[in-house]
């Protein structure tokens, strides 16, 4: 691609200030408050966030660069019918409010994993464990590479310089400010994410003639669709996949994810959560839209010369090309959206870089030295080697960020590894708080078949490429305009003939793959959660009989709400029938029955 336009020094002194800013924020809880002192504090701020800046947060770490630049690619080339999403965010949040989130708002680990090793054991927790790790560092190099793309479009930068950039400025304000310095910096980034895209829209709209003549050349252009109810799992985007799949991925990082989590056990208390997570769902649900309609405006523009079929742009280059080919003539306007590129991949950066510390410091390191010694971890020792551990994992990510773009496209490929990690995730979760009888073999099993079998279907190929909505590009030189209008005529004959044209073959798309290659990737989150639930209660049935385990009650603070309310009837009804439990009797649980928390009326007595 030529760069036709560059950036001015306006443009620079606006991403300058936005790193100073997000550099700053970090810099400051270094040295204010209780200056990171307490791995508390570091991981959790001390409980004392409020509701706003944890719900904005919340949104940030989600959408992040690959919404700005890949969820306008994708309305641009494929249509509008991915925005039925939003529903399914709005249908999972009370689940995850009343469902998962009162479990990990009692147990208040740093690491959400130690769930399951009080559940199922110590092997569970650290297989499931390295799971997210690798799914949050290979996301992390996805995202640190959106805004590279970015730079390389419009200033011809290197993407080497961009990561490096990007990456640098977050491990560094992330390993020094913590918990605090990230959510507060996400605040500041999300604000510069929604002027980025209504840069994009008014722009647009202005130049189009108003926001209606954007949705009737989207509309006569075939970008305009919410009607696909198609139950075949091949279809990339239906109402079923957008719905189920959207709903089992907005899942797996919200109700299980060390990042979300570790988010909303920040807040004073479950109530707090609750809110943070009901305020999250507009703010996702607006920025989502304007996103998308972001990429309705950018086609209005280039309905007629597509410069992704002129070849001029890769796919994901689609927002930062219109942006300098348009708004160069203001400067610092095309330095403002730059930064919002910047702001967003920076947000979830961050976000991951700290739970990644988290998870690292708590399911690894720390057990395996208890193990060794004998000893624990001095708190000061554990809140050094966290900041190291943050910014050495940030490197990680640079390191990453230039494998990413051979991925494919950055949206379908942010969801699919969040699909193929996070379905069995999710899965395994939901199988240790709804079924009682279901155990470590069983997680294990069900867990590792769903996940090696997603990463079948996912990587596996040859696998054919998504059908794209048409595009022109008549108005960009004569020779193309009269080329695409013989290879039109061409292929209207060849159909009305009941003929093969030049280059279309007929045998059928569909028939040259292998079906599980074809199944769209918002169907692996429910795939994943479907398999590990369903092998998982298999096993343990089955290891249960050949290895006469004795049946114990489980803590009812480790399942849902409602399954935990029936455990302790049961578990009450129990102890009302044969009094206090003798020494035998006792063994049914593998749990202390003086915990206050078990709220039985006779466990005072126990």
């Amino acid at each position: 691609m030529v760069i036709t336009h560059i950036l001015q020094w306006a443009d620079y002194l606006v991403i300058a200030v936005m790193l100073m800013i997000s550099i700053g924020i970090g810099i400051y809880y270094r040295f204010t408050g209780g200056k990171q002192k307490t791995i508390e504090e570091y991981f959790s701020a001390n409980r004392s966030m409020s509701i706003l800046p944890v719900g904005i947060a919340l949104m940030v770490s989600f959408m992040s660069a690959i919404t700005l630049l890949g969820v306008s690619a994708e309305n641009y080339v494929y249509g509008t019918q991915f925005v039925v999403i939003n529903l399914s965010y709005l249908l999972c949040t009370p689940i995850v409010c009343y469902g998962f989130l009162p479990v990990f708002y009692q147990l208040q680990g740093t690491s959400v994993y130690e769930y399951l090793e009080k559940r199922f054991g110590g092997s569970t927790r650290v297989l499931a464990s390295f799971a997210l790790w690798i799914q949050l560092l290979l996301y992390s190099g996805i995202v640190l590479y959106a805004p590279a793309i970015a730079f390389e479009t419009t200033t011809g930068l290197s993407k080497t310089a961009s990561i490096l950039i990007v990456g640098l400025a977050c491990a560094f304000y992330s390993s020094i400010g913590g918990i605090k310095a990230v959510l507060i910096t996400d605040v500041f980034q999300a604000f510069l994410m929604f002027a980025s895209l209504l840069l994009v829209i008014f722009t647009a709209s202005s130049a189009a003639g108003g926001f209606g003549e954007i949705w009737n050349i989207a509309e006569r252009g075939g970008r305009i669709e919410f009607d696909n109810f198609s139950i075949d799992p091949t279809t990339r985007h239906s109402w079923w996949s957008l719905i189920i799949g959207g709903g089992c991925t907005f899942l797996s990082l919200y109700a299980v994810n060390q990042v979300q989590v570790q988010r909303l056990l920040t807040v004073r208390s479950l109530k707090s959560a609750r809110a943070a997570l009901w305020i999250n769902w507009p703010i996702l649900t607006a920025l989502s839209i304007i996103t998308c309609f972001s990429g309705l405006a950018i086609y209005s523009k280039y309905h007629d010369c597509d410069p992704i079929k002129d070849q001029k742009i890769k796919f994901d280059m689609l927002m930062p090309y219109y942006v300098m080919n348009n708004m160069s003539e203001y400067p610092g306007l095309p330095g403002l959206f730059i930064a919002g590129i910047f702001s967003a991949g920076l947000s979830t950066i961050s976000a991951a870089l700290n739970s990644l510390s988290a998870m690292t410091l708590e399911d690894y390191i720390k057990p395996l030295y208890s193990m060794k010694t004998g000893n624990e971890m001095s708190p000061k020792y554990c809140l050094v080697l966290s900041k190291v551990l943050a910014f050495l994992i940030g490197l990680a990510s640079i390191l990453l960020a230039f494998l990413a773009h051979y991925l494919g496209g950055i949206l379908q490929a942010s969801l699919t590894i969040f699909g193929v990690v996070g379905g069995p995730l999710l899965g395994l979760f939901t199988l240790g708080m709804l079924c009682e009888s279901a155990n470590q073999r069983g997680a294990i099993t069900g867990f590792s078949a769903a996940l090696a079998f997603l990463l079948w279907i996912a990587f596996g190929g040859p696998r054919p490429n998504a059908p794209r909505l048409p595009t022109s590009t008549v108005n960009c030189n004569p020779l193309v305009s009269i080329n695409e209008t013989l290879a039109a005529m061409m292929q209207t004959f060849a159909v009305n003939q009941n003929v093969a044209a030049p280059g279309i073959g007929t045998e059928t798309e569909e028939g040259r793959y292998f079906y599980l290659y074809r199944i769209s990737y918002l169907w692996y989150a429910p795939l994943g959660a479907l398999i590990t639930l369903i092998l998982g209660w298999l096993a343990s049935q089955v290891s249960k009989c050949f290895c006469n385990e004795e049946e114990m009650y489980v803590n009812p603070n480790l399942f849902f709400p409602c399954i935990a309310a029936r455990i302790r009837r049961r578990m009450q009804k129990d102890i009302d029938i044969q009094g206090i439990p003798g020494s035998i009797y006792a063994k049914k649980y593998s749990f202390s029955l003086n915990d206050p928390a078990i709220k039985l009326k006779n466990s005072t007595n126990i």
